[in-house]
């Protein structure tokens, strides 16, 4: 799960790391009072979304980006009144960034804060290190817009260290850190407190990602979050009820939400073979088949989608309408292992889905575990037309052969 940039900062202040005042804020009129209430010479208008590169982006009127309003969706103000017209030009419109793909998101939340009188920008972000199962903390003295380029670049300039999840990151090993970025001393002691509280925050809030950039250093040596970027595990959200809340559906995949309130696994993918599958390594392994054996017809997975491995007949349909949902999808492979659930209740729950959901598209199901034989042969008397397969290959080639003729007969290439 992800969250805006200003309840992360929220969360940050809990822990003690510096931020500025700010306030969210969702029309025209509370982004020109923001500014008066912070009294500053100098705010700063920022677009909420969820993505990073807001201060390069592009702002269009349409979502289908045909008209240009304005560039970059990070706006400074040196009056309330600016601040009003900069709110008037990316409220309602579309904000395209180098991390939102081919698309754009629009934009119904900005975040007006203080300015602050920046001495450098840095860079930081923390994630789980799966190779060494503990947290990385990277940083950098090159933070702000191109820190993609530093990257790729000058990678030299990325500093990085594991630190212990239980005892958290220790004060001579931010110091290094601090150092390394050629810090002045007055620099390093703040930066020492503002990075072991990130840690601290991202251990206790259980998220998968904390990334501040610009992480910066102000006139006076102090060592603030001028930006925030995190997501969460939501495995671990039950111990996080306040973090739930944050959730704005308006930033998610409909589709993800709905198969969330299913109790059902569900991310969106680029391909045309819908997939359906109970168990997350099945999963997996099914996505990976069909691009191994689905590629030369030009089959790839359109979504991963994981019912669990107990599906009822009522989650086999469920599943079915999610991914008939889905327009770029040809053919539809359901791939069961009959363990908890055996092969004959789960071709019931699926010709069952059939018949209700009206299929309109090409299926194809494979069937291995318990009771196979007979879910294989319920299948095959049912009047219903659904195309068997073997094993896990037959039934690729078969679904990637399935959407080709499907395309075909709907005057595609």
């Amino acid at each position: 799960m992800k969250i805006h940039e200003y309840q992360g900062k929220q969360i940050f202040a809990q822990y003690g790391v510096p931020v500025l005042k700010g306030h969210p804020c969702t029309t025209v009129e509370e982004a020109e009072q923001a500014a008066k209430d912070l009294g500053s010479s100098v705010v700063v208008v920022k677009s909420q979304i969820h993505a990073g590169g807001r201060g390069k982006g592009t702002v269009y009127a349409d979502e289908a980006m045909t008209e240009k309003v304005m560039d970059g969706g990070v706006k400074i103000a040196k009056s309330p009144a600016e601040a009003k017209e900069h709110a008037e030009k990316l409220l309602g419109n579309y904000l395209k960034t180098i991390q939102t793909g081919d698309g754009c998101k629009q934009i119904q939340r900005l975040y007006v804060e203080d300015g602050c009188d920046i001495a450098n920008e840095l860079y930081l972000s923390i994630l789980l290190d799966r190779s060494v199962s503990k947290p990385l903390l990277m940083v950098s003295s090159e933070g702000g817009m191109d820190i993609e380029e530093v990257a790729e670049k000058t990678p030299d300039l990325i500093h990085k260290i594991h630190f212990d999840p239980h005892q958290g990151l220790h004060a001579h090993e931010a110091r290094v850190l601090g150092f390394r970025m050629g810090l002045k001393p007055t620099q390093v002691n703040s930066f020492v407190k503002t990075a072991s509280a990130l840690c601290r925050c991202f251990i206790e809030s259980d998220a998968e990602m904390v990334e501040v950039n610009p992480l910066v250093v102000s006139a006076t040596d102090e060592v603030i979050a001028l930006d925030s970027k995190m997501s969460f595990d939501d495995n671990a959200l039950y111990r996080h009820k306040d973090i739930a809340e944050l959730l704005d559906p308006n930033e998610e995949d409909p589709a993800e939400l709905e198969a969330k309130e299913q109790d059902m696994a569900f991310v969106k993918l680029d391909g045309n073979i819908g997939c359906l599958v109970n168990g997350a390594g099945l999963a997996m392994a099914t996505m990976d088949a069909i691009a191994t054996y689905g590629a030369d017809e030009g089959a790839f997975p359109a979504n991963f989608l994981d019912v669990g491995g107990g599906a009822s007949a009522e989650k086999v349909t469920n599943a079915f309408k999610l991914i008939l949902k889905d327009e770029s999808v040809e053919a539809i492979l359901v791939n069961i292992f009959g363990g908890i659930m055996k092969c004959d209740i789960i071709a019931e729950g699926v010709l069952a889905a059939v018949k209700e959901v009206g299929l309109d598209r090409p299926l194809i199901v494979r069937l291995e575990g318990t009771n196979v034989e007979i879910g294989k042969k319920l299948i095959a008397d049912s009047d219903l037309s659904v195309i068997a397969a073997d094993d896990l290959r037959d039934g690729c080639e078969k679904a990637a052969k399935a959407a080709l003729e499907y395309r075909a007969s709907k005057g595609g290439n």
